[in-house]
């Protein structure tokens, strides 16, 4: 049996951009960020270039195989993970670091809308979920 991944890029792709975040094997985020599909591949190379990343948890949804197609240069093996409700989740995690202030605070957390794009923490969620499945990438060659 190969050791878990040290760490995973998680990538929830989409029509005009991506979210990305490099997550551990215990789900601590080192790095996350929302990308142009244009400038996506440039700015994982730095990412992966930073080394320990041991594979690519890619949402499999929309765009999901054009990116799969930007991503297969890594040399990392690349695993599909279902969306079903990721935006619902990245929400609760966009809320949690960002957490309502003032008159704010009485509104249920349903009903708020993020400031921003949540992609970065849909592909938190992606990463996390390629990790409780267990699943482990290939050894290295």
């Amino acid at each position: 049996m190969t050791p878990a991944p040290r760490l995973v890029l998680g990538v929830d792709p989409g029509r005009s951009k991506a979210g990305f975040a490099v997550v551990s094997a215990e789900g601590g985020v080192l790095t996350r960020g929302i990308e142009a599909i244009e400038a996506l591949q440039a700015r994982l190379s730095q990412v992966v270039a930073g080394g320990g990343i041991d594979a690519i948890a890619l949402g499999r949804g929309t765009n999901g195989g054009a990116v799969r197609r930007l991503l297969e240069g890594f040399a990392l093996p690349i695993h599909w993970v279902d969306e079903f409700e990721t935006s619902r989740a990245a929400r609760c995690l966009y809320f949690v670091d960002h957490p309502p202030r003032g008159w704010r605070r009485l509104i249920p957390l349903g009903l708020q809308v993020p400031s921003g794009p949540v992609d970065d923490y849909a592909a938190i969620v992606i990463a996390r979920r390629f990790l409780a499945r267990g699943v482990t990438p290939p050894p290295p060659n």
